[in-house]
């Protein structure tokens, strides 16, 4: 499928052809829904802890006899009903992440990307090299009107992604770190050309040069 690219002075610069493979399949929002869920269960810390009875401060003395006070028979007054007790079956420190099988998560990537072409929110770039002040690409992205966007490259070029860390509602990622979540969270995707040729390359299996510059997470 052809699609036209432009310029970041938004004029055309010619035709770019997307592997229908990729970008012109049915979309599964089931399977990208399986990736996203992935996605942000590994970015979870897992760090909550709470106290059990066997961690918190007090004594281990019995309060009082088993029998004749006619109270409840009480074994310690680290017990969870008492005030100092524990935390019975409260949260421990744990990994949240589990394994996802890599065709699912490459069949998420490509749903989305499809998603994304279906939709009309897909854009080749011809390059964004060049652009290095903050104040010159914000004034770029507002005659082009795009929004919230993700910028993907094959290798993020050091100036762009300078000038564009303090644009509210753009990120940029390089081919390596194209997801699914990010790619769904905006709402438009821009691909340079160099990056197009990465992100095909990367679904073909082939190795794809990681970036310095910005790193993340691979779908």
């Amino acid at each position: 499928m052809e699609i036209d690219v432009t310029t970041l002075d938004a004029a055309q610069a010619g035709k770019a052809t997307l592997p229908e493979a990729y970008f012109g399949v049915r979309p599964r929002p089931d399977i990208m829904a399986r990736v996203v869920h992935w996605q942000l269960a590994k970015r979870r810390a897992g760090t909550h802890k709470t106290k059990g009875m066997g961690e918190v401060q007090g004594t281990t003395k019995k309060p009082f006899r088993q029998k004749g006070t006619g109270s409840a028979r009480q074994g310690s007054l680290r017990a969870p009903q008492f005030r100092t007790g524990g935390v019975v079956h409260g949260p421990v420190v744990r990994d949240h992440g589990y394994s996802l099988n890599k065709k699912v998560r490459r069949l998420g990537l490509i749903s989305a990307l499809s998603q994304k072409a279906r939709d009309g929110k897909l854009i080749v770039l011809d390059s964004v090299a060049g652009v290095s002040k903050t104040s010159e690409l914000n004034g770029k992205l507002k005659k082009l009107g795009w929004g919230k966007t993700l910028v993907v490259d094959h290798v993020v070029d050091e100036g762009f992604a300078r000038a564009s860390r303090n644009i509210i509602g753009i990120d940029v990622l390089p081919v390596v770190g194209a997801n699914v979540y990010d790619i769904l969270h905006h709402d438009v995707l821009v691909i340079t050309r160099a990056g197009l040729e990465g992100l095909t390359a990367r679904l073909d299996g082939k190795p794809v040069a990681a970036s310095a510059a910005v790193a993340g997470e691979a779908a």
